[in-house]
């Protein structure tokens, strides 16, 4: 049996005031804990067992919007070109500048730079917010993405040639500026959203944040095919060449893609004050920060819906002088980060999240930043005029998104917490490798109403598969002090693959095209690009074995703290128990710091009311409870004999009806004296005595 700790120092106990029956004061229950790792996962284990609220609806909202933003200016862009083309690169060359005489189509190589630049950025803001989220902390963070989203949108909207600079490199330089803010949303809303919510619905809500870009995809067709309509009398009195675009067809176009481009950045408007005033994630300040007092006081903060938690600086400085040393989390440092991946257990998580996001983007991206692949093959990428292309254009983009996109991610956000992660991520892989190799093998086989069918079920599957779940494991796998960090990396890595992509994907498609082609004559290889898109769906199934099932386990958990290190009975390993246990859809959650691993010593839990095992509350003392050798011994029911077999616990759970609880004699035992274990006290204070004292040594008991 290990060693217990030794006792931590007595922490002074500051009480506030306030609260009642709504809005409950959380510092109070454990403002009288003297040990700071029992404080700390009594405080998280209010995050992980309080039940779905509105102010997780607002947590979601609020990330969400964010993501609405990214997606509606990432795929605007396949809207965008057509009208870019249309308006500066008509007629003859201009000099001085690199627009002019394409006949109104935005040349190959700038088209590939717009939609590549932004993936760029992307990376930057992934590796650059998500480090600084784990150094400076995510509230410090928070809100300044969004902050470069709206300010690069708006100026992309705004911007204008002139002879010292060109429109594609003004252009370039805000798609880079804001895929930056882009690439910080990613791992500042998933860490922030998995840190916030409970067990329960972590998945479920990580999953509603992500399941935002398909409705900013559905937005972007929405705004496109509006305006289009609004100037459909400048667009119809034209062919079908881009080259007959009229001088009223210009200004039109000029007006149409930048109301497209810069509505994206209104919705994010909103949401940006309340990403400024929300409060540091609990667990960051535990861990990282290490100030217990602000820690308690920003969950109090959560969720009573304000800004930020006040306590007394002079208190929580003093606290956290004296206790931050004892808190059993390590400490971020490069030594730490690279023994702790450089341990093949955590390094596999690693490169398990970073390589299947990196297999996904190169088919994901591939097509969904060239869905005029897509459309041309169905129908729905020309028309008789300009305006019948736009529209044609505008409404298979809106088809694409309602048909495929949007029930996945919202397939995700119904099942995640029933099915598990790694499951729904594994099988959506499988899936869309069999589609990619049934488009590309039998290309030539299908009509085009097939071949709609198998896109729009290749793009339910990376919605409802790796596309939501290799944004979610990232923010829950890793320890708090790297959480970010590792999900930056992670989707860094994704947008790597999104890059080559982008770059791979146009000169493949394009290969043998003949000249003067028009529609899916104009893409002979895209069988082909079908095939190497099923070949990278093959690698991430097998690469996504890699990564753990979060599904029902805590943070502290996956983080793998452990009792067998003088943790203070924090949060056991994972047991040794039937596979078909560990990985039950129907497995639920459980508040901060309670594994089901419980000791040897100590007697099964009950299988239900008919069974012979006895069952003990999860708040019993451990020298209360009979060992497997005590049975038959001494055995005295609860509430009977002499005081001293008394539960000290009045709300411990007592037996089912009919079957008596027995406990051995305890008379002239020492109760254990080290303090952490000692828990909620509701009420007045009084005296201290054993018999006040609501919360046994759950340390000990759940090992």
């Amino acid at each position: 049996m290990n060693p217990l700790p030794e006792p931590a120092l007595p922490i002074t106990q500051m009480r506030t005031y306030g609260g009642n029956a709504a809005f409950h004061n959380f510092h109070n229950d454990y403002s009288h804990i003297n040990d700071p790792n029992l404080r700390r996962r009594l405080a998280l284990a209010e995050i992980d067992k309080i039940p779905f609220g509105w102010y997780h609806v607002r947590a979601v909202t609020v990330a969400g919007i964010g993501f609405f933003t990214d997606s509606y200016n990432i795929f605007a862009i396949n809207l965008v070109t057509s009208l870019l083309g249309m308006v500066f690169w008509q007629g003859p060359p201009i000099p001085g500048s690199s627009s002019g005489g394409n006949f109104g189509i935005l040349p190959q190589n700038i088209n590939t730079a717009l939609k590549a630049a932004t993936s760029g950025g992307a990376v930057v803001g992934q590796l650059g917010f998500g480090w600084l989220a784990d150094v400076v902390g995510r509230r410090k963070m928070y809100g300044v993405e969004l902050a470069i989203i709206v300010l690069a949108t708006f100026a992309q909207a705004l911007a204008a040639p002139s002879l010292a600079v060109n429109m594609t490199g003004l252009l370039i330089f805000w798609r880079i500026i804001m895929g930056i803010g882009i690439g910080g949303d990613y791992p500042l809303s998933a860490v922030i959203t998995s840190e916030f919510a409970p067990t329960r619905w972590r998945g479920a809500m990580m999953a509603a944040v992500f399941s935002m870009q398909g409705t900013g995809q559905l937005a972007a067709a929405i705004v496109a095919l509006i305006t289009t309509v609004t100037f459909k009398g400048s667009f119809v009195n034209t062919t079908s060449s881009f080259s007959t675009c009229h001088e009223a067809c210009q200004k039109a176009g000029d007006r149409a893609w930048r109301v497209i481009m810069g509505f994206g950045a209104v919705p994010a408007c909103f949401a940006l004050y309340w990403r400024l005033t929300i409060p540091e994630t609990p667990r960051y300040t535990f861990d990282v920060a290490r100030d217990i007092e602000k820690a308690q006081a920003d969950i109090e903060a959560y969720i009573n819906n304000k800004s930020n938690g006040s306590v007394d600086s002079i208190v929580s400085k003093k606290t956290k002088q004296r206790l931050g040393k004892n808190l059993v989390a390590p400490k971020a440092s490069w030594n730490d980060a690279f023994g702790y991946f450089s341990q093949w257990k955590n390094f596999k998580v690693l490169f398990g999240t970073t390589a299947s996001w990196f297999f996904l983007d190169l088919a994901y991206y591939g097509l969904g930043l060239n869905n005029s692949i897509v459309l041309n093959a169905i129908g729905y990428g020309t028309g008789h005029t300009i305006y019948h292309t736009l529209l044609n254009t505008a409404l298979g983009s809106l088809i694409l998104a309602c048909a495929g996109s949007i029930p996945g991610y919202w397939l995700s956000v119904f099942t995640v917490d029933t099915l598990g992660r790694k499951s729904i991520q594994v099988i959506g892989f499988f899936i869309l490798t069999g589609l990619f190799c049934v488009i590309g093998f039998a290309y030539n086989a299908l009509s085009s109403g097939a071949f709609l069918a198998f896109y729009i079920l290749a793009q339910l599957f990376f919605n409802f598969g790796p596309n939501t779940m290799t944004f979610l494991i990232p923010g829950e796998c890793f320890p708090t002090r790297y959480r970010s960090t590792g999900h930056g990396l992670s989707a860094a890595f994704g947008k790597i693959g999104a890059i080559i992509a982008q770059v791979m994907a146009p000169p493949l498609l394009n290969k043998g095209a003949p000249e003067g082609c028009k529609g899916a004559a104009c893409q002979p290889w895209l069988p082909h690009l079908m095939q190497i898109f099923a070949l990278f769906m093959l690698c991430g199934t097998l690469v996504s074995f890699l990564v753990p099932e979060t599904k029902g386990r805590t943070l502290e958990e996956l983080a793998g703290e452990r009792t067998d290190e003088q943790l203070n009975g924090n949060v056991t390993t994972r047991s040794k128990r039937n596979w078909w246990n560990y990985s039950s859809p129907f497995r639920g959650g459980r508040p901060a710091g309670f594994n089901s691993g419980r000791s040897p010593n100590l007697l099964p839990r009950s299988p239900g009311i008919r069974g012979k095992r006895q069952r003990v509350g999860i708040m019993t003392s451990p020298d209360l409870i009979p060992k497997k050798g005590d049975k038959g011994k001494d055995k005295t029911p609860f509430g009977s004999g002499s005081g001293n077999a008394r539960p000290f616990n009045s709300n411990a759970r007592q037996m089912d009806a009919g079957h008596d609880t027995y406990v051995p004699d305890i008379a002239g035992r020492v109760l254990p004296g080290w303090s952490a274990g000692w828990g909620v006290q509701r009420g007045p204070r009084g005296d201290e005595r054993a018999e006040s004292i609501m919360l046994q040594d759950v340390g000990s008991l759940l090992k």
